[in-house]
């Protein structure tokens, strides 16, 4: 796929990747084997027809390609962008196994691109209305899919969302240079279309508990709100002024637009040294924001080795080609200030690598050889964890680890009527990963409403080693 060259990009905040051109798709296609077991499908999180809607394109029939997408994946241009295909369908493309898998999230963006530009949008697909009523809590990937899959069989559907816009993680994690506001907006738009409503500014927990929503007629609840809260290093000096959580950084800039200041009203201390610590997308995304707001260096840190980094590789080299200059087998040990109370730099340990641990991965130790580092801003990106405000509100519902909700592959919790998928039940992970547990909770909604299930909700057990440690 094109990009954008690295020096310019740096400097601002429009799309890195370019996509590909016709020329370029219609040659990726005829790439495809169409093979008899598809394995690619078995790598898709929400079961997209890969071989078909490849071979659409290889015809050049690029709507009737982006329809058999949609009948799958309600978001295809967020996820011909974001999506880690290359641990997923490409990852299990045979001819990967001895040259370069099919670029298919590459097509799949074509596609979705390629009715952008033409200014083409075919009607979706609607069942008649039945007369049920569903809520949906956040906004996020999981939230859009299960009300996305349901509204087309017919459900009156209700998306409460917290923030003044939708979208969750999508929108305030994900800076522009990787998913552009536009592309985002469209897709949720196609959501809207089909009929779902979508309720800003609301707050289940504070501004109505689910017990409400119940009484007020709503027979299913899917909760799908993310897992928002920071997680801390637990070190000293992470209270020092110009400390920043990514969380935090990320919703200001990409969401409230921080990086325009004043003409936008939201603030962000800007740098000339900044360390980001951790080895994930969010990283990634926080340091080369931070070069992008003006930064004259940004040092990412991260405790494991290369190999070991859980981001996806394209954003790692694209973060090399842009200048992050990377620490890899070190470990935070101290942030230091000045007399004041601002961020002056930070001391590391480095790191070698032992047996796996629990995520697989093998364990840094310590080495007992310590560096620092002169910088002016800290920006802490290993992971985060579930927001309290809703859950605690929820009267007998099960959890587990940092508050994170306990439920079945398809959703079901504890409580009957009750659904939750995505971050807030395996801790933070990939937005098709949600999207795959949005559309198995809408399926087992229906299920369950239509009556092909029994009411009794089942007992579900944690998942394992989903929230790993960066």
């Amino acid at each position: 796929m094109r990009h954008r060259n690295p020096i310019k990009r740096s400097k601002d905040f429009k799309e890195v990747a370019l996509g590909l051109t016709e020329k370029q798709a219609l040659k990726e296609a005829n790439r495809c084997l169409q093979c008899k077991k598809p394995l690619c499908v078995e790598g898709c999180p929400v079961e997209i027809n890969i071989p078909k809607f490849v071979a659409f394109v290889k015809e050049g029939d690029y709507l009737s390609g982006l329809k058999k997408i949609k009948e799958s994946n309600n978001l295809p241009a967020i996820c011909g962008r974001v999506c880690p295909q290359e641990t997923q369908c490409e990852g299990h493309c045979i001819l990967g196994k001895k040259k370069r898998p099919v670029s298919i999230g590459a097509l799949e963006r074509f596609l979705a691109d390629y009715e952008i530009t033409q200014d083409i949008a075919e009607p979706p697909k609607i069942m008649p209305t039945n007369g049920h009523k569903v809520a949906v809590i956040g906004s996020g990937p999981a939230g859009l899919t299960v009300a996305a899959d349901l509204a087309k069989l017919g459900y009156d559907i209700t998306v409460f969302e917290a923030l003044h816009e939708p979208g969750g993680v999508l929108l305030y994690g994900i800076p522009e240079f990787r998913l552009p506001k536009k592309i985002l907006r469209r897709e949720i738009d196609y959501v809207r279309s089909l009929g779902v409503n979508i309720v800003v500014n609301w707050v289940v927990g504070r501004t109505q508990t689910v017990d409400e929503l119940l009484k007020e007629g709503f027979e299913a609840i899917f909760i799908g709100v993310g897992a928002g809260a920071p997680r801390y290093l637990g070190i000293p000096g992470e209270n020092l002024n110009n400390v920043y959580f990514a969380s935090e950084f990320l919703t200001r800039v990409n969401l409230m637009k921080a990086y325009d200041f004043p003409r936008y009203d939201t603030p962000i201390k800007k740098a000339r040294r900044v360390a980001v610590i951790g080895g994930g997308n969010v990283a990634m995304d926080s340091a080369r924001t931070a070069q992008r707001l003006g930064a004259e260096k940004v040092y990412l840190i991260y405790r494991r080795s290369e190999s070991e980094m859980p981001a996806r590789r394209e954003e790692a080299e694209n973060a090399k080609e842009e200048g992050i200059e990377f620490y890899f087998l070190s470990d935070p040990r101290e942030i230091s200030g000045d007399e004041r109370g601002w961020v002056k730099s930070i001391k590391c340990e480095k790191m070698k690598l032992g047996e796996p641990d629990t995520s697989g991965r093998r364990k840094p130790e310590p080495s007992g050889e310590e560096f620092s580092i002169e910088v002016d801003q800290v920006i802490v990106a290993v992971g985060q964890r579930s927001n309290p405000i809703l859950v605690r509100s929820i009267n007998g519902l099960n959890l587990w680890g940092d508050g994170y909700i306990t439920s079945s592959r398809d959703g079901k919790t504890n409580l009957e009527r009750i659904y939750a998928g995505g971050d807030i039940t395996t801790g933070a992970a990939t937005v098709i990963s949600a999207m795959g547990a949005g559309k198995r909770s809408a399926r087992a909604i229906d299920d369950f409403i239509m009556g092909r299930t029994a009411p009794q909700p089942q007992t579900p057990e944690p998942p394992q080693n989903q929230n790993k440690p960066q």
